[in-house]
């Protein structure tokens, strides 16, 4: 290997590439590169490491107690912890005949107090591991989008009117322009009024359709220049935490950018997608535009989106697709008498690939429920068309056990917290995580106050709630190693089992304890820390922990093409050792999580 080989080798090894090229010839003449044949035993609980390894060929495994716990391949390093901490309890093996850099221990310490960033690589915590690792995988992938500008996305027409213009005479102006929102001028100041503004202070607080519409608007907006770029406009919507953001031209106001229509332009122009669902007139025309749904959510993944926005942003191209599947099958009468519902992944938007229905109707009290049968059973089928499966547990509308009246549903939300068995608080669990997608959503609203009402001091059946989230093992041994599954998936591990179900329950039955009801995981999360039920810290590591499983899983997913019947099921040897890493550190924060649980509920004294 000529010397510019070795020096484009290391510069392109994270976190080597962090180093000056000064640095990285210094170096060159500090390492030596040698070979070790199969079964060398490099490092071990006896054996003293004198050097930190980069593999250029070649495969060294990693082992506690015979037990494997990490492969390394080409351009991996190891072992940074044995000269660090100046001992270990691994035993590093070579598998498969190895050549590679050998970069002395003194050389290596000297590194770590002369290179900062190199040092923090080895040094910083599980949240800020998680971070940069995740930016460098996708820094390549998102060099486009960084120059690309504000004027070069979909921005909505604004309805601007003036402050002393009715309620009224402003909605009409908002649906003549065909705008999500209505931007109010106020003596020089401009405001805005959202669904959340309408809902808030004129339907709840029944607010006379004759005032001026000022008196209900925001103001303080967070506007971007057209000719920004759209990176700064990301930067604005996760600082301030907003769903748009007002687009000027100089003084003049020229648009509105969506947070969807950011991400819909991150995946190729995907807000056309959206547009097609709204303007779709058959189911048929539906099945067409599914069809090009895998390519965003491939598209977004590639390009390093966070997975919890991926799954935003398929849940509401989702719910369009219920929202015009229901107005399609329900004739317009009886589409205000009742509340279609979706719970599961889909309930907390979270679900990017298509899983099981899980959906249910609520219908208006004095309604005849015999009527609303033939309709859901056509809903279910034309869903199933569209590629979303068939619920096994058969939580659908097209069953009378998911289609009730208001009071119905109160019923049965009594017998599931009296009955305490299993089924019961499986079906609570569902319910948990109901979002309206058509029709009333005051239906569900009232089912669920009336659900948070019935676990007033309800402490023995939220313990029994809670428990199920311990009920699978976090696939992590002692010594941190990956303990695999059997039957047929013996070299592999069950994610959600073993880490996304804890935390999603875990979490969900915190929501129903303090009355929180967004449905988000993420979300609750959040609401949880506000409340001071977590620290800022662990409520980070909890988030960052939950977007490193559902990562994986979905890279996981997406590789497996179009066969997702193992999609739970992740091979850690197929992942690269950063994703490992990260892994392991997730499901120590799981761990963590179910400590935190057993402590809270008091579940080690629940039967």
């Amino acid at each position: 290997m000529s010397l510019f080989d070795q020096k484009a080798l290391l510069m392109s090894i994270h976190p080597f590439d962090l180093l000056s090229e000064r640095m990285i010839e210094k170096l060159m003449t500090q390492m030596d590169i040698a070979y070790y044949p199969t079964d060398t035993v490099l490092i071990a609980p006896r054996v003293r490491a004198e050097s930190l390894y980069i593999i250029i060929k070649g495969i060294v495994n990693e082992t506690i107690d015979g037990e494997l716990q990490n492969v390394y391949g080409e351009r991996d390093s190891f072992d940074a912890n044995s000269l660090i901490y100046g001992n270990t309890q691994s035993t590093f093996t070579v598998a498969e005949d190895l050549i590679c850099y050998c970069l002395p221990k003194e050389s290596f310490l000297n590194l770590l107090q002369d290179a900062e960033t190199f040092q923090n690589y080895f040094m910083q915590d599980f949240i800020t591991k998680h971070q940069r690792l995740k930016e460098r995988q996708h820094q390549n992938d998102l060099t486009p989008f960084m120059v690309a500008r504000v004027d070069e996305i979909y921005l909505h027409a604004p309805c601007i009117v003036d402050a002393g213009l009715s309620i009224r005479e402003a909605l009409r102006e908002m649906t003549r322009t065909g705008a999500k929102v209505i931007l109010v001028r106020h003596e020089g100041a401009t405001g805005i009024v959202t669904d959340t503004n309408l809902r808030e202070k004129v339907l709840l607080a029944e607010k006379n359709m004759g005032d001026p519409i000022g008196e209900i608007a925001t103001y303080g907006l967070i506007m971007v220049e057209r000719s920004d770029f759209l990176f700064n406009a990301l930067l604005l919507f996760t600082k301030y935490g907003v769903k748009r953001l007002v687009v000027s031209e100089g003084e003049k106001i020229v648009g509105i950018l969506e947070q969807l229509d950011l991400l819909s332009h991150f995946a190729n122009h995907t807000h056309l997608i959206a547009a097609s669902i709204d303007r779709a007139t058959s189911i048929d025309e539906l099945v067409n535009i599914e069809r090009s749904l895998m390519q965003v959510i491939r598209s977004l993944t590639s390009k390093g989106v966070r997975v919890r926005y991926v799954s935003k942003l398929v849940s509401e191209l989702n719910a369009k697709v219920y929202r015009k599947v229901f107005e399609m099958v329900l004739p317009a009468g009886l589409q205000q008498r009742c509340a279609l519902i979706v719970m599961g992944s889909e309930g907390r938007s979270e679900q990017v690939l298509r899983t099981d229905q899980d959906n249910a109707l609520i219908i208006a009290d004095g309604e005849d429920e015999a009527v609303y049968e033939p309709y859901m059973q056509q809903l279910n089928a034309n869903l199933t068309r569209l590629g979303f499966p068939e619920c096994s547990g058969n939580v659908m509308v097209s069953n009378p056990y998911w289609r009730r009246t208001v009071t119905g549903y109160k019923k049965q939300i009594s017998e599931w917290i009296d009955t305490l068995d299993e089924q019961s608080l499986q079906s609570l669990s569902i319910f948990l995580d109901a979002q309206c997608v058509a029709g009333d959503e005051a239906l569900l609203s009232a089912c669920t106050t009336y659900l948070f009402e019935r676990f007033e001091g309800r402490s023995d059946v939220l313990a029994h709630l809670a428990k199920a989230a311990l009920a699978f093992e976090t696939p992590l041994s002692l010594f941190s190693g990956f303990v695999l599954g059997h039957a047929g998936h013996e070299s592999e591990l069950d994610i959600k089992k073993g880490g996304i179900f804890a935390i999603v329950h875990g979490i969900r039955t915190l929501a129903l304890e303090h009355k929180i009801q967004t449905t988000n995981t993420t979300e609750r999360i959040k609401e949880l820390n506000n409340i001071g039920l977590f620290d800022k810290r662990f409520a980070s590591e909890l988030i960052e922990a939950y977007d490193t499983l559902l990562s994986i899983r979905l890279r996981a997913m997406l590789s497996q093409k179009q066969d997702f019947k193992a999609q739970n099921y992740v091979n850690p040897k197929l992942l690269g050792k950063a994703d490992r890493d990260l892994l392991k550190d997730a499901f120590k924060i799981v761990n963590t999580f179910k400590k935190f649980l057993t402590y809270h509920f008091h579940l080690g004294m629940v039967v």
